[in-house]
C-alpha cells in the first residue's frame, strides 16, 4: 500500500462522508473522560505536539471512525512547514478498577508487559525503557501496536494500531490515566501537505479470542501476511555450540538427522561462520574456511541450507564499515552514530553501528547479499537478528523525510527482493514494524536450561499464541530436551512448544539426545500450525482444535499442586500425548488432581 499526500480538498470531502469525523487541534479539546469505550474515545480531546513551542498554525488532526476504525490524518492548511513531535490521538482517563488484568505489547521482540493496572509486570528480560533505552514519557508504561485491558466485571477492551505503514502507535498509561498516541519524531509537515497516521482499532468482547481474531482480520488487510502454508522444522545451532560452531558439529548433525529425524528439514548454521559482524559473504577461519561447502552437503542429503545474519548492524573493524562508513545511520555531528550512544551497543563485538535502510546503495547492498546467499550458496531459510538496529532512534537516516519504521521496511523489503523464495524468520525485531515483511517471528526470549528460563519464555510465547498462523508463524525458539531439567520440566517445556502451533527447531547436539528424548523430539514434528486458544492470560488451560480432534493443553505453573477442572464440550476417549496412556471415555469434565508444581499435560481427545 502506498501512501501520499491529501489534498485539502479530499480531507474536505471525507468529511462530508462521514458523520463521525472530528477536528481538533491544541486550541480544541473536550474534557478527558473517565469511561473507556468507544464513545468516550470519539469525544476525547487529541493534541498536536509540535516541536518546540510554537504556534500550530492551521494544523488539524482529523479522526474518521468507521465500524470501530479509525483512521487519523494530519494536515498542514497554513503557508510554513512545522516540525511534530508527536500526535496524541486520545488523552483519556480511566475508571477501571485497579485489579483489572493488562497486556501490552512491546516496539521489539523482547519486550511484554503483563499484570495489572495498580501493578504492571515486565515479562521479558530485555524492556524497550531500561535495555533497549528508547526515550519514555515520565512516570507512564509505554506499550506498542496492541493492549488489552481485562476487568474482573464486564467485557475485556481491545485497543490497536492495525497498520504499521511509517509510525510507531503508543499507549502511554499511568495511574488513572491513558495516552493513545504516534511518534511523528519532529518531521517536518510541509504547507499544504497531510499525513495519514496510522489506522486504529478499539473493539470490546467477553472473549480475549474473540478480540484477537477481529485484530489479525484487519491488520491483515493493511499487512497481508506472506507466510507458507505449515511452519517449518529443523535444527539449529546455537544452543549446543554457540558461535564456536564447527563444520564437524554440523555434519555429524546432519548425518544423525538423516537416518533418525528427517522429519527436521532445515539445518540452521546460527552465526560463527562469518569473519566479522558485517562481513556476511567473506571468508573466515571457521569452518575451515568454506561454509559454502557444509551448505552443499546439506543441501546433497535432500535438507534445506538455512542460516543466520544480522543484516542491518556491523561492527567497526568490519571490511564493510571500514569501506562504506556512508552508509551508516549518522549522529548529529555527521559521523556514523555508535549504537551504545543511544541504545544497548549490541551482545558482542560492539558497539555497533547500524545499516541505514533508506540509502539506496544499501538497499543494493542487501539485494546482493541475499540474492547471492540464496542462489549461490542455495540458503532457503534466512534467521534475521538484531532486526530493532534498523529502526534505531537517535539518528539521522539518508532520507530527511524517513520515520524509523519507514527505515526499516525499507531495508527489509530490499531483503526480501534479494531472498527471493526463502523463508525469512524474524528475530529481536520491531514487532509492529514488521507487519507483511516477514514469514515467521520469534516470539519469545531464548530459551535456556533453567527452569526460570523455561518460565519466562513459555509465557511469552504463549501470550502471542494468537498471531500464529495468523500473521505469521511464531517462533517459540529452540525445543531444548538434554541438560539437568526434571523430565517434568522438560515436558513442561514442550508442551509450551506444542501449544504454541508454531515452528519447532530442535537446539540439542542430537549426536548424544538419549532415545526417549529423542521420542519426545519426534512427537512434536510435524507441528500442527494450530495454536492453542487460552480463556486468559493466566494460561493454565489451552485448547488446540484440530480437523479430528482437539488436544487440552494443562499448566501449572505455581510452585504448589493445583486441580483442575476441565467441562468437555461433548463425550470424548482421552489419551496422554507424551506416555500414551488410555485414560478412557469421559463425559461432563476432566478432572486433573493435585497435578504438581513446574508440570503440564497434554490431553488428546478424540
Amino acid at each position: 500500500m502506498r501512501r501520499r499526500d491529501l489534498t485539502r480538498r479530499e480531507i474536505l470531502s471525507a468529511a462530508l462522508i462521514s458523520p463521525f469525523l472530528r477536528t481538533t487541534s491544541l486550541c480544541q479539546v473536550p474534557a478527558a473522560s473517565d469511561r473507556l469505550d468507544e464513545q468516550a474515545l470519539k469525544q476525547s480531546r487529541s493534541i498536536v505536539v509540535p516541536v518546540s513551542n510554537e504556534d500550530i498554525g492551521e494544523v488539524t488532526l482529523t479522526r474518521s471512525w468507521r465500524d470501530q476504525i479509525m483512521t487519523p490524518m494530519l494536515a498542514n492548511h497554513g503557508k510554513r512547514a512545522i516540525r511534530i513531535k508527536e500526535v496524541v490521538l486520545f488523552d483519556l482517563t480511566i475508571g477501571l478498577p485497579p485489579e483489572t488484568r493488562l497486556y501490552g505489547e512491546g516496539f521489539q521482540m523482547l519486550s511484554q508487559t503483563g499484570g495489572t493496572l495498580a501493578t504492571p509486570l515486565d515479562l521479558g528480560n530485555y524492556t524497550d525503557e531500561k535495555h533497549y533505552k528508547m526515550p519514555m514519557a515520565a512516570g507512564a508504561r509505554t506499550f506498542y501496536g496492541v493492549m488489552t485491558l481485562s476487568p474482573p466485571r464486564g467485557d475485556q477492551i481491545l485497543m490497536a494500531f492495525t497498520s504499521c505503514f511509517q509510525f510507531a502507535g503508543q499507549f502511554r498509561l499511568k495511574q488513572n490515566s491513558l495516552q493513545v498516541a504516534v511518534d511523528t519524531e519532529g518531521l517536518e509537515l510541509k504547507p499544504g501537505s497531510t499525513w495519514q497516521l496510522e489506522e486504529f482499532l478499539f473493539r470490546t468482547a467477553g472473549s480475549r479470542n474473540e478480540l484477537f481474531d477481529e485484530l489479525a482480520h484487519v491488520v491483515n488487510l493493511n499487512h497481508p501476511p506472506i507466510a507458507p502454508d505449515r511452519p517449518p522444522t529443523g535444527w539449529c545451532s546455537w544452543y549446543c555450540f554457540g558461535p564456536k560452531v564447527t563444520a564437524t558439529d554440523v555434519r555429524e548433525n546432519l548425518d544423525f538427522i538423516s537416518k533418525q529425524a528427517p522429519g527436521l528439514k532445515y539445518i540452521q548454521i546460527d552465526d560463527g561462520y562469518q569473519p566479522a559482524m558485517g562481513d556476511w559473504l567473506e571468508t573466515g577461519t571457521a569452518f575451515g574456511g568454506n561454509v559454502q561447502g557444509v551448505l552443499k552437503e546439506i543441501r546433497r542429503k535432500n535438507f534445506e541450507p538455512a542460516i543466520w545474519v544480522a543484516p542491518f548492524i556491523a561492527e567497526e573493524k568490519s571490511s564493510l564499515f571500514q569501506l562504506h562508513p556512508d552508509w551508516f545511520v549518522m549522529d548529529d555531528e555527521g559521523k556514523p552514530l555508535r549504537s551504545d550512544k543511544v541504545t544497548f551497543g549490541g551482545w558482542r563485538r560492539g558497539p555497533w553501528y547500524v545499516l541505514d535502510g533508506t540509502h539506496p546503495d544499501v538497499q543494493k547492498h542487501f539485494e546482493k547479499l541475499f540474492r547471492t546467499m540464496r542462489r549461490e550458496w542455495g540458503c532457503t531459510y534466512f534467521k534475521l537478528d538484531a532486526n530493532f538496529w534498523g529502526a534505531i532512534h537517535g539518528g539521522r537516516f539518508h532520507d530527511i523525510n524517513a520515520t524509523r519504521i519507514g527505515a526499516y521496511r525499507s531495508g527489509m523489503q530490499a531483503i526480501l527482493r534479494g531472498a527471493g523464495d526463502s523463508f525469512i524468520l524474524g528475530c529481536n525485531h520491531p514487532i509492529w514494524g514488521s507487519l507483511g515483511l516477514i514469514h515467521g517471528s520469534r516470539s519469545s526470549n531464548d530459551i535456556t536450561r533453567r527452569w526460570d528460563r523455561v518460565w519466562s519464555t513459555g509465557r511469552q510465547n504463549l501470550l502471542r499464541n494468537w498471531q500464529n498462523g495468523r500473521l505469521w508463524w511464531n517462533d517459540p525458539d529452540a525445543i531444548v530436551l538434554m541438560g539437568t531439567l526434571p523430565q517434568n520440566e522438560f515436558e513442561f517445556h514442550a508442551t509450551v512448544i506444542y501449544a504454541s502451533g508454531g515452528m519447532v527447531l530442535s537446539g540439542d547436539d542430537l549426536t548424544k539426545i538419549t532415545p526417549e528424548r529423542l521420542e519426545m523430539l519426534k512427537k512434536l514434528l510435524p507441528p500442527t500450525g494450530k495454536a492453542a486458544e487460552f480463556a486468559d492470560d493466566s494460561l493454565s488451560v489451552g485448547i488446540v482444535r484440530l480437523p479430528y480432534s482437539k488436544t487440552i493443553c494443562v499448566f501449572n505453573w505455581e510452585e504448589s499442586a493445583k486441580s483442575f477442572e476441565i467441562p468437555l464440550e461433548e463425550p470424548v476417549h482421552i489419551t496422554d500425548f507424551w506416555t500414551g496412556k488410555d485414560i478412557g471415555r469421559l463425559k461432563g469434565s476432566v478432572t486433573i488432581k493435585d497435578l504438581p508444581p513446574r508440570t503440564a499435560r497434554l490431553l488428546v481427545c478424540k
